[in-house]
């Protein structure tokens, strides 16, 4: 139990899909991160804040600021590969991953982090205090509001999600660390758009929207109210559901190199793509990444059709086609054109409506 209990991620009430998302990118950060999009009140911090308590644990370098990886030389900073070279290992201690979140207002220098010119002549990666994206390497970085984000602090967290590096130069003097983070964004639409360039550095997106169950909303009242009187205890009777959670992640993350896609399955989400008019290539890989990674959750070892079908909205429902030049596709479109694409295949599958 975390000495500040957060809300837990099995008692969030609905939200399926966006729960799903979630669980997806903590399997496989390879996925690129999740925006949240919906009105105030719709439990999007909650959500991610939660999926704190069920993150699984990475190895990082003992007593590395950069919290750089043991064992893969490409996400070590200089003086870690330094060591690794001469001597073949570095100390190593295991933690939970983090929720590292960007703080309204942070400075430039706060994010990618300050660096003493005299001092980096003389010792070069030692001389740069870290910063937020140093803190998320590894880790989960959480932009909050990201609408809202200045546009400097977003080119900055742009070019590390791009290259997983973070690299701070000042004078003509250069340094940086690496920086490979699963970024998850919320916002309320009410106040803006994103950028289509930061829109497009999160490979998933999903709209929340208030619960209209009754019976489910009568759930949501008594949860938070337990919650906000006790928040051990409530915490403590949700513990055998986050441990299950904790275990599926972690047998999911075991399981997902093993993963397999038929070919037939990639010629349908190519085909899917290419009348769709998507532009680039990135939907078609989010959408097999995902389909993969739902399969590892689910303890299968083949991507199925409907894995397609129930990842794809998420994928490429917000994703621009024509270079700009035709809107979104609806979800309606994306449904019937990836059945459309099944049946040219002779491929049968079940609704998943």
């Amino acid at each position: 139990m975390p000495a500040r209990p957060v809300y837990p991620f099995a008692a969030i009430v609905g939200q399926e899909e966006l729960k799903l998302a979630l669980l997806l990118n903590a399997i496989n950060p390879h996925i690129g991160g999740l925006l949240i999009r919906g009105p105030k009140g719709t439990g999007k911090s909650t959500a991610v804040r939660a999926l704190a308590d069920i993150l699984p644990e990475v190895t990082i370098v003992e007593g590395c600021r950069f919290n750089c990886s043991p064992v893969d030389p490409t996400n070590m900073c200089q003086d870690c590969l330094a060591r690794y070279r001469k001597d073949g290992t570095l100390p190593q201690s295991r933690r939970s991953m983090r929720i590292v979140t960007l703080p309204i207002g942070a400075t430039e220098d706060r994010v990618v982090g300050s660096l003493d010119i005299e001092q980096a002549i003389k010792l070069g990666v030692r001389a740069l205090e870290p910063g937020i994206l140093a803190e998320a390497n590894q880790n989960v970085l959480y932009i909050d509001e990201a609408n809202l984000l200045p546009d400097h602090i977003t080119d900055d967290i742009l070019d590390a999600a791009a290259s997983g590096w973070n690299i701070v130069e000042r004078e003509s003097i250069s340094v940086g660390h690496p920086s490979r983070f699963i970024l998850i964004g919320t916002m309320n639409p009410e106040e803006g758009e994103l950028r289509p360039q930061l829109m497009d550095r999160f490979s998933l997106h999903v709209t929340v929207s208030e619960v209209l169950d009754e019976k489910s909303r009568v759930e949501i009242i008594r949860n938070n109210m337990a919650f906000s009187e006790n928040p051990i205890e409530f915490a403590k009777s949700f513990e055998a559901e986050q441990e299950n959670l904790r275990k599926r992640i972690q047998e999911a993350r075991r399981v997902l190199r093993d993963v397999t896609v038929p070919d037939i399955l990639l010629e349908v989400v190519a085909r899917a793509c290419i009348t769709l008019k998507m532009d680039g290539h990135r939907p078609d890989i989010v959408i097999v990444s995902s389909a993969k990674t739902l399969a590892a959750l689910e303890g299968r070892k083949e991507v199925s059709v409907n894995d397609i079908l129930r990842v794809a909205k998420m994928a490429i429902g917000f994703r621009t086609r024509r270079e700009g030049f035709e809107e979104p596709a609806t979800a309606g479109e994306i449904q019937s054109t990836l059945e459309g694409a099944l049946k040219e295949k002779g491929l049968m599958y079940a609704s998943t409506s």
